[in-house]
């Protein structure tokens, strides 16, 4: 995988690859300067005395010690871990103590873990930059690459395992999705620990030896588009909410920008329609998940029917199947097992790696319906699993934080569309009393990382529940639509 995100390297040294974009400076890194840094870093990782198979935890800030880490970890057969720095100790400790990683490499202020594994600073790792460049480890395209975290139905964040095979499914983005060049200049505004950051942000710009431009870590929504100017950004991607807030003030012109590029989350029409209409430009939508990146979308060349997903990126098998398992126009979007983007697995989940395969087909628990023309229209969710600013959630991992609180009985974690564009996670709990919000987001804080909690917290005097004695989400969801004149 890292040689072949770097093969092009060599045809422009000098280009620029990587730009930090920050309100006062821009640090450059070339293709050159990027390619040594990632080699040389393999080589202190291997000096270190980590060998290939072995996992590693990447505690690290929107910095390029970001994307080094990972394609050095790659390059030489070590399996990187990347993980969110908002993360709590308690949670980011869980994860460590299944994942069991050799080594960890953290920046500071980071949290992390109780566990054993050595840690590597920033100033050591920063540190290999200059070391002699190691050789590229090839090997079988089905071994694992590296291991992202993704909420599962259970509640417990499932570490989701990726092949190097999985930059060749990549490539089928490239038209289907960006209308990617050599020559452009892609900014995304993004995390490096987000693999949408990670894979369309730097590694399939790279691969075309395009360069990708990168805003610094808490640069404002309102100040992207004076980034997008500045640097003369061609194609821009960001999840619906930075688009959102970037419309709350007034959009100058951006001469050299194409379109605009969206996944995570639905895009609503309205954020779609304002956008073109401030900037000229469209923007154009994927779908697509952690256990298998994008794989529907919209592109330059084949936009996306009305109030659609888009269709299904050539090349990549995917159907609607009915609940007997047979295909349909209507029924579970799946992703068929041969397709080179497909996760291997669940780390140490053998069992819930089976119950999201049907036969030959990948279940990913959204409901589609295929138009005429082959598109896709997202129809919602098979199970209550939400979505917050492009990050899967389950509820049970929300209530199972909430439940810790001493005065909560109850709790039920919901999405509520508190705007026609925007969604939230909503807590709902009983309790003898009220308990003062700002408690419960104290408490949260506390047990959860800031994606994953509440923004809402609503007490009710019972949660309602099916004959089995299960929690009726959507009930809630319907009641609170119904309340708030929502329906």
């Amino acid at each position: 995988m890292a040689a072949h995100v770097l093969a092009r390297a060599g045809d422009h040294p000098s280009k620029t690859a990587l730009a930090i974009l920050g309100a006062d400076a821009t640090q450059d890194w070339s293709y050159g300067q990027i390619t040594a840094a990632i080699r040389g870093a393999a080589t202190g990782l291997l000096n270190t005395g980590l060998t290939a198979g072995e996992r590693v935890l990447l505690r690290l800030g929107n910095t390029p010690d970001f994307p080094i880490a990972f394609l050095a970890c790659i390059a030489v057969g070590l399996i990187p871990v990347p993980t969110s720095s908002q993360l709590t100790t308690a949670e980011i400790t869980a994860m460590a103590a299944g994942l069991s990683p050799k080594a960890i490499i953290a920046g500071s202020g980071i949290t992390l873990p109780d566990h054993a594994a050595p840690v590597i600073d920033t100033a050591t790792f920063e540190s290999f930059y200059t070391l002699p460049p190691a050789d590229f480890v090839m090997g079988d395209p089905n071994r694992a690459a590296y291991i992202i975290y993704t909420s599962g139905t259970s509640g417990t964040p499932r570490g989701v395992i990726h092949a190097h095979r999985a930059i060749w499914a990549r490539r089928m983005m490239h038209d289907g999705w960006y209308g990617l060049t050599p020559q452009d200049r892609v900014l995304h505004a993004g995390a490096f620990n987000w693999t949408y950051t990670l894979g369309t942000g730097l590694m399939d710009p790279w691969t075309l030896g395009a360069t990708a431009l990168i805003p610094e870590a808490g640069t404002p929504a309102e100040f992207l588009t004076a980034l997008m100017r500045a640097h003369q950004a061609t194609i821009f991607a960001a999840a619906p909410g930075v688009y959102r807030q970037m419309l709350k003030s007034k959009i100058a012109a951006i001469p050299t920008l194409r379109h605009g590029l969206s996944a995570g989350e639905k895009l609503p029409d309205t954020t779609r329609d304002a956008w073109t209409h401030a900037t000229g430009t469209p923007i154009f939508e994927a779908y697509g998940m952690s256990e298998c990146s994008t794989f529907i979308s919209g592109s330059p060349t084949t936009p996306a029917d009305a109030g659609s997903l888009g269709a299904p990126q050539p090349g990549r098998p995917v159907a609607l199947l009915a609940p007997d398992g047979s295909s349909s126009d209507h029924g579970q979007i799946a992703v068929h097992k041969s397709d080179a983007g497909l996760m291997l697995g669940y780390f140490d989940a053998p069992d819930e790696t089976a119950n999201r395969f049907s036969a030959e087909w990948f279940l990913t628990g959204d409901i589609g319906h295929r138009l005429p023309s082959g598109a896709i229209r997202y129809q919602g969710r098979v199970d209550d699993m939400m979505n917050a600013g492009g990050y899967r959630v389950s509820p049970i991992e929300v209530e199972t934080a909430l439940a810790l609180h001493p005065d909560v009985h109850e709790a039920a974690a919901v999405a509520l569309p508190i705007k026609a564009d925007v969604t939230v996670i909503a807590a709902f709990y009983t309790s003898a009393d009220v308990i003062e919000e700002d408690e419960l987001a104290a408490h949260c804080a506390t047990h959860l990382a800031r994606y994953k909690a509440p923004r809402l917290f609503i007490r009710k005097d019972v949660l309602p529940r099916g004959a089995n004695n299960k929690l009726l989400r959507r009930a809630l969801r319907s009641q609170w639509e119904t309340e708030n004149g929502q329906t």
